[in-house]
């Protein structure tokens, strides 16, 4: 199956910063992806580039089969996109942005569009200028969801949104998924992306940290924690070939986030005489998103909240 969308080594700089970094993707189609990253990472730089508003410095993409440089209109018809702040006509009623933009698609465009207002509780004859920011929000939606696209690109699409207008907006790209149609949306909201995402990527400093099916990673993810008694003494051994993404100390007590660990890691530790209190836990999505952008560093004096519950092994 082609994939909704591919990434290949996609750079970015504008003037002497350098935005996206090899930059490599491939989203499958009939999943809800999403894209984190902290702000300035390159989120929308990439989201924007993807839709044709600028040209990549190099590598290649392709949007649902276009390219969108070449082929811009083809692109635009027949994927659904809501950017960070949407461009609307602000002298143009809510009714009349839905009766322009139908102009571009096939016959019940308008009728799906009436009916996404009626949804989200939208007055038709209001201007665009005088809407709220979570009303321009929910017309950014309903023009982008009413040609029904295959793929919907979503650069944080709930900024503004009701919390109950945000829950009923994620349930239904689960649903999108289901049918198999494809999300690729960005999000600082971790537990509304936890709630909804199959794949995640985190994006940092412009580089790809990882990639894969969210369970998976959770799965493939642990988070260790045990008090030292003697705290000047090495750390133990069986920790020297573990993959520790990050590691946290907080007076007598460390904590690692260790991708992979090996089958009789809590075993080995449990049976060394200088460490006590020993636990572990898997990762919540915000866990994983400060482990992996966080990954460089070695030490830190914060410790990272863990509210699912633990099991203690020693």
């Amino acid at each position: 199956m082609t994939d909704a969308i591919q990434i290949q080594g996609v750079s970015k700089t504008f003037g002497r910063n350098q935005v996206l970094n090899n930059v490599s993707l491939m989203i499958p189609q009939g999943v809800v992806f999403a894209l984190l990253g902290e702000n300035g990472a390159g989120k929308s730089t990439l989201i924007r580039g993807l839709m044709g508003y600028h040209r990549f410095d190099s590598g290649q993409v392709s949007v649902a089969g276009f390219d969108p440089i070449r082929q811009p209109l083809e692109l635009r018809r027949n994927v659904g996109y809501v950017s960070d702040a949407p461009g609307l006509y602000e002298w143009m009623s809510v009714a009349e942005c839905g009766w322009y933009a139908s102009g571009f698609f096939e016959q019940g465009y308008l009728t799906a569009f009436n009916n996404f207002i009626v949804e989200f509780d939208l007055p038709p004859d209001t201007r665009i200028s005088d809407l709220s920011k979570g009303m321009r929000a929910k017309v950014a939606l309903s023009l982008a969801l009413a040609s029904d696209p295959q793929l919907l690109i979503l650069d944080e699409p709930t900024s503004g949104l009701d919390p109950l207008v945000r829950r009923s907006f994620l349930e239904s790209m689960i649903d999108r998924a289901a049918a198999g149609q494809t999300v690729f949306l960005s999000s600082h909201q971790m537990h509304e992306v936890e709630r909804v995402a199959d794949w995640i990527a985190i994006l940092h400093d412009g580089q790809v940290q990882v990639v894969a099916p969210l369970e998976d990673l959770k799965r493939d993810v642990v988070i260790i924690s045990f008090s030292l008694r003697d705290p000047l003494l090495a750390m133990p051994a069986a920790l020297d070939d573990q993959n520790v993404l990050r590691r946290a100390t907080h007076g007598r007590t460390t904590q690692l986030m260790v991708r992979g660990p090996s089958d009789d890691l809590l075993r080995q530790l449990s049976q060394e005489p200088n460490l006590f209190e020993i636990q572990s836990v898997r990762p919540s999505l915000e866990e994983l998103y400060i482990g992996f952008s966080q990954s460089g560093l070695v030490e830190t004096s914060t410790v990272l909240p863990t509210s699912t519950e633990q099991s203690e092994v020693a």
